[in-house]
C-alpha cells in the first residue's frame, strides 16, 4: 500500500491542492490545459443525496446510478468527489448517520479478542492515504451485445481517488488477530434493510480472501475531505485492486469467517457465468480488478493538426507498466507516455501520446499492461452480467479529423 502526503517522502511532490483539484487543477499543475465538459442534456430529476454533484458531468442511469462521463475524466491524476461516479445497491440511508461520524460503530468478529469500536477510536490507532481506482464491476456492461441486464455503463464507473483512514490490519492486530480457520474477511453494510424480507436476499455483505487483509483499509476521508454519505460515509471498507461492490459503505460489521457470506449478493450475484447461466457459488467471483485502458480525448470530433490523444490506465490488481496507442484499430501501435505523479500500484495512470492528423477517420483504441505482463486483450468476455470488460476494441473512440 503507497501512503502519501505526510506518510511517504519519496513520492513525486504535487501539492494536497494540485491532487485534489482534479482535472482542470491537476492539468494546469502539469503544464497542460484541460477539455471543456460538454452539457450533458439529461433530464432525469436529481436526487437530493448528490446534488450536491457537478452533475452536467455525470450521465444518470438511476436514482442509483450515475457514471463520469468520459470526457470528463479527462486527463485527472485523481477524480474529483462531484464528478465520482455513484453506485448503490439499497437506498441511502439517512443523513443523519454522518451528523457525528466518529460515533458511528462497527463490531468485529471472528478475532480473539471481539469487539465494537467507534470511528472516533479507530482514528486513533493509525491512518494511511492510499489512491486507488474505484470501479464497478459492470464498467463497460453497454457495450456486450446482448444486452447485459443493469445499468448501461460505457467507461466513467471508475475514478481513481484518495481514501484516507485506518488500516484493518492494524485495528485486527490489536484485537489480537484473526480467530483461527478465518478464510475470508466478510463485511456488512449499514443500510436499513426492506421490512418483511429475507435479509439475506437484499444486505449488502462481502466476503473477500483473508490475503486482503494486508492493503484494507477502514476509510473515514474521500479526497481529503469527510466521506459523504452518498460514497459510504461515515465509514467505508476500502480494498485496493478490488472491485467497488466489495469496498463496502456504511460499513457496521467485520467478521473474519471460515466461508463466503450467504448473502445473496455474494453467493450468485456478482460471480462470472455464460450468458443465461444462472449465478452460483462456483463461479468466479468479482475480487480483483483487471488491467484497463480506455481514451478520454479528443472524443468525436477535431482539427486537423497537431493532437494530444490521451486517457487513463491501471493496473487492477497490479501497477500498470506501459500503454500502447493505435489510430487503426489495433494495426498499429506506438507507445504512450504516462503524465503527472505515479501514486502507487492501484492508481490510474493518464497517459498520452503526440499526434498530427490528417483529414480522415480514426478509429482510436488503447490497450494497457500489468507490471506482471498481462496485456488487455482485444475482446472482451462475454458474460451474463457484463461484469470485468477490458477488451481495447469495444473501448475504442472514432475521431472524425477536418
Amino acid at each position: 500500500m503507497v501512503t502519501l502526503n505526510r506518510f511517504n517522502s519519496d513520492l513525486p511532490r504535487l501539492t494536497r491542492r494540485q491532487m485534489l483539484a482534479g482535472s482542470v487543477g491537476t492539468l494546469a499543475a502539469l503544464g497542460l490545459s484541460g477539455i471543456p465538459l460538454r452539457a450533458s442534456g439529461d433530464t432525469a430529476p436529481i436526487p437530493d443525496f448528490i446534488k450536491w454533484k457537478k452533475t452536467d458531468a455525470l450521465i444518470i442511469h438511476s436514482e442509483k446510478t450515475m457514471e463520469t462521463r468520459r470526457d470528463a475524466i479527462d486527463m485527472s491524476v485523481i477524480t474529483p468527489n462531484n464528478i465520482l461516479f455513484v453506485r448503490n445497491n439499497l437506498p441511502t440511508p439517512s443523513e443523519s448517520i454522518v451528523a457525528d461520524p466518529d460515533a458511528w460503530e462497527v463490531s468485529f468478529s471472528g478475532v480473539n479478542n471481539p469487539r465494537s469500536l467507534t470511528v472516533g477510536e479507530l482514528k486513533r490507532l493509525g491512518v494511511e492515504t492510499v489512491a486507488t481506482v474505484l470501479q464497478c464491476s459492470g464498467n463497460g456492461r453497454a457495450f456486450f451485445p446482448h444486452g447485459a441486464s443493469g445499468s448501461q455503463w460505457s467507461v466513467g464507473a471508475a475514478g481513481c481517488v484518495l481514501w484516507t483512514g485506518v488500516p484493518l490490519r492494524q485495528v485486527i492486530q490489536d484485537l489480537g488477530g484473526p480467530a483461527s480457520g478465518a478464510q475470508y474477511i466478510t463485511s456488512t453494510g449499514g443500510e436499513e434493510l426492506p421490512a418483511g424480507l429475507d435479509a439475506d436476499t437484499v444486505k449488502v455483505e462481502r466476503s473477500v480472501p483473508l490475503k486482503a487483509l494486508d492493503v484494507a483499509l477502514l476509510a473515514w476521508e474521500l479526497n481529503g475531505e469527510p466521506l459523504p454519505l452518498t460514497h459510504g460515509g461515515p465509514l467505508r471498507l476500502v480494498i485496493p485492486g478490488y472491485y467497488g461492490v466489495n469496498n463496502v459503505k456504511y460499513v457496521k460489521q467485520v467478521a473474519f469467517t471460515d466461508v463466503q457470506s450467504t448473502a445473496k449478493i455474494q453467493v450468485s450475484s456478482y460471480r462470472i457465468r455464460d450468458v443465461g447461466e444462472k449465478g452460483s457459488p462456483e463461479q468466479p467471483s468479482m475480487w480483483e480488478m483487471n488491467v484497463k485502458s480506455w481514451i478520454t480525448g479528443p472524443l468525436e470530433q477535431a482539427k486537423s493538426g497537431p493532437q494530444i490523444i490521451h486517457g487513463v490506465a491501471f493496473g487492477g490488481a497490479n501497477a500498470v507498466k506501459s500503454v500502447e496507442v493505435s489510430l487503426d484499430n489495433g494495426k498499429n501501435w506506438q507507445a504512450a507516455e504516462f503524465v503527472g505523479p505515479d501514486l502507487g500500484r492501484y492508481a490510474w495512470r493518464p497517459f498520452m501520446i503526440a499526434a498530427d492528423l490528417k483529414p480522415g477517420e480514426y478509429r482510436i483504441v488503447s490497450r494497457a499492461t500489468s507490471a506482471e505482463g498481462i496485456t488487455q486483450p482485444r475482446e472482451r468476455r462475454d458474460n451474463e452480467r457484463g461484469y470485468g470488460h477490458n477488451g481495447w476494441d469495444d473501448h475504442g473512440i472514432t475521431l472524425t479529423v477536418s
